[in-house]
């Protein structure tokens, strides 16, 4: 009850040397009483902060003036402090309950989950589209020059099929789009052991085809234009770019809870080739893929020779296909040489050939 004195220690704020007080409730005011003093010093209670209840450790409480208790034997403290009827705040409460922690914890769980599922895609899409193109197509630029380095050597093809390949496709955008507004585009044909028959597209416009996807499509042009176009609408809606800045954001947490993500943004360029679109973004390419061949009077039912042919490539032929251009199923790892794939988040292959069969 109020008015029981306990023995303690008082420090002035000022010296390291600790004097030997009691300390007593009256009212709303807390008495601390030294040696040798022959008037108690008064606080408010409002202005005495009170050291949070812990397993181990003294026990601190710090005074309006700038003075402080001292109490070593913690168990004795919380034994005097309770008897005066004073009560915990609420949240030193919660943490000395196991059922609120519990239920803390749950609750950050479930935030987190939340802001990986809606929030952090919500925020990289809208942070995507807020990016200048200027530096779209640096981010671009940096990321062929690792690809480079890591996966990709110089095309074998012949520099007329090349160019004859760049020429049909302008020819069907410009027929698709005769009024322009596409994004800048720019294709590059390289060879590739470790992605095989592949295209993918970098932020900018840098749109990658490897020679192995051209030799077997070499028959069905209109299939490797309608692949083409699929890339370019990643381009247009900016999903490489999204990717690139949930990378960021990921490794910002990382960084907030690991203290430093520079290794991991170092390989955010190899993070587009290696990490799968959405399955929603892979049916916006779709879609505007099947659009395009369709304005450009080309049935988008040429499309279902390509989802064929690289469905009956297995990885041990020719490498994984890559977020863009495999069947929709998870590359066997186990007889797979080619690049790996953490995530296959394709649409199922017999959906997207329904999807080009079926079109309109």
């Amino acid at each position: 009850m109020r008015g029981a004195s306990l023995g303690t220690r008082w420090f002035d704020g000022h010296s390291p040397r600790a004097r030997p007080a009691s300390v007593h409730l009256e009212g709303e005011e807390l008495l601390v009483l030294c040696e040798d003093d022959s008037m108690p010093r008064r606080y408010p209670l409002s202005g005495v902060r009170w050291p949070e209840r812990r397993s181990h450790g003294q026990r601190q409480t710090e005074l309006p003036d700038g003075s402080l208790l001292q109490h070593a034997d913690s168990a004795e403290w919380d034994h005097w402090w309770a008897s005066q009827g004073l009560l915990e705040s609420r949240v030193v409460g919660w943490m000395q309950s196991w059922r609120a922690t519990l239920a803390a914890a749950a609750g950050t769980v479930a935030f987190l989950a939340a802001a990986w599922v809606w929030g952090v895609p919500m925020l990289s899409n809208t942070l995507a589209h807020m990016v200048p193109q200027s530096m779209e197509r640096s981010i671009g630029r940096q990321g062929m020059e690792q690809l480079e380095r890591l996966f990709l050597v110089p095309s074998t093809l012949p520099q007329a099929e090349q160019e004859a390949l760049r020429a049909r496709f302008a020819g069907l955008l410009q027929r698709a789009y005769p009024d322009g507004g596409l994004p800048q585009w720019q294709l590059s044909f390289h060879a590739s052991k470790a992605l095989g028959a592949n295209a993918f597209a970098l932020p900018g416009g840098i749109i990658v085809m490897t020679d192995e996807l051209v030799v077997m499509l070499r028959d069905q042009p209109d299939a490797i234009s309608g692949v083409l176009a699929h890339e370019l609408g990643h381009v247009v809606h900016r999903h490489g770019l999204d990717l690139l800045v949930r990378a960021s954001l990921v490794s910002a947490m990382a960084g907030v809870v690991l203290g430093d993500a520079s290794g991991f943004l170092a390989t955010v360029p190899v993070t587009l080739v290696t990490q799968a679109y959405s399955r929603d973004a892979e049916r916006e390419a779709d879609e505007f893929a099947a659009l395009t061949l369709d304005r450009a009077g080309i049935a988008p039912a040429v499309m279902v020779a390509f989802f064929e042919r690289i469905a009956r490539q297995g990885p041990a032929e020719g490498g994984d296909a890559d977020k863009d251009s495999q069947a929709g199923e998870p590359p066997d790892r186990s007889r797979s040489s080619g690049l790996p794939i953490a995530i296959s988040s394709h649409p199922d292959v017999d959906e997207r050939v329904r999807f080009f069969r079926d079109w309109r």
